[in-house]
């Protein structure tokens, strides 16, 4: 394996996108939408220049490694990867809800290995590097570790939004939830950091991109969890995706999910 950046690196970048995010929360912000009239996808300049900054401090210092982002697409080639969502959670952005974030992940030959979490409103970071998945809030960090509840009766499940669920997939999740103690919804990637931090004991989402989970996929993992896909599969490519503290857990989601079906990627 080639070797890795180092959480320094992750937190430079971490900083470069937050002086283009934070001036602009809670602004009257100009807001565009990446297609056309039937679906909102919102996008503003929050999203663009904090790729535009994240890129550039990529290229400068990693020259030969390939960076997906959002709003840019693909650069680059070969085994090591970044992958960018500079403003996970555009629609909380707008809103000025502080649950969106920077998500800065690195795979190597597909396998996602390095991952940061930046929420500048609150001041908190969650990454990944090669020692651990940390938390950083005012200066204090912490190591992030998951949680066992033990059962499925005692779990906290996260989802964005029941609106995003159909047909088979819809009963999957409604088997789920009726088998947990809660269920909350509308915290993009912050619930998915939450998940580390064992706050949350299972996130599932039924339609990811790459750049929404690569990020996240390490600081679970880092931190006790397991993220695949629903139908078990490597999450990085996206697709619908389960986030579980422990792997008991997931089995048990995964089971009540799949009963009936066949997920594939978007």
């Amino acid at each position: 394996m080639p070797k890795l950046p180092g959480a320094d690196f992750l937190h430079r970048l971490a900083d470069i996108a937050d002086r283009e995010t934070l001036p602009r929360f809670r602004t009257d912000l100009a807001v565009d939408s990446k297609t056309g009239a039937g679906y909102f996808d919102p996008v503003t300049d929050a999203d663009r220049q904090a790729e535009i900054a994240i890129r550039a401090a990529i290229e400068a210092e990693y020259p030969d490694h390939a960076i997906l982002g959002e709003e840019l697409g693909l650069t680059g080639s070969g085994s090591c990867r970044w992958v960018l969502d500079p403003v996970d959670g555009t629609r909380p952005f707008i809103c000025g809800l502080p649950v969106w974030g920077t998500l800065i992940g690195l795979t190597v030959h597909g396998r996602a290995e390095l991952g940061m979490m930046s929420q500048p409103f609150t001041r908190e970071r969650f990454w990944a590097s090669a020692d651990g998945a940390w938390c950083e809030y005012a200066g204090k960090r912490e190591r992030l570790f998951t949680r066992d509840v033990g059962t499925l009766s005692r779990v906290i499940l996260h989802t964005n939004s029941p609106e995003r669920y159909h047909g088979e997939l819809k009963q999957g999740f409604d088997r789920l939830a009726a088998s947990v103690r809660m269920t909350r919804y509308g915290g993009e990637c912050y619930a998915f950091a939450m998940v580390a931090a064992g706050r949350i004991d299972l996130a599932v989402e039924p339609s990811l991109q790459s750049y929404d989970i690569v990020a996240l996929i390490p600081i679970i993992e880092k931190a006790g969890g397991v993220v695949t896909r629903i139908d078990g599969e490597r999450a990085e490519e996206g697709g619908p995706v389960l986030a579980s503290a422990t792997a008991g857990l997931h089995e048990e989601a995964l089971h009540l999910l799949n009963s009936g079906v066949n997920a594939r990627a978007p």
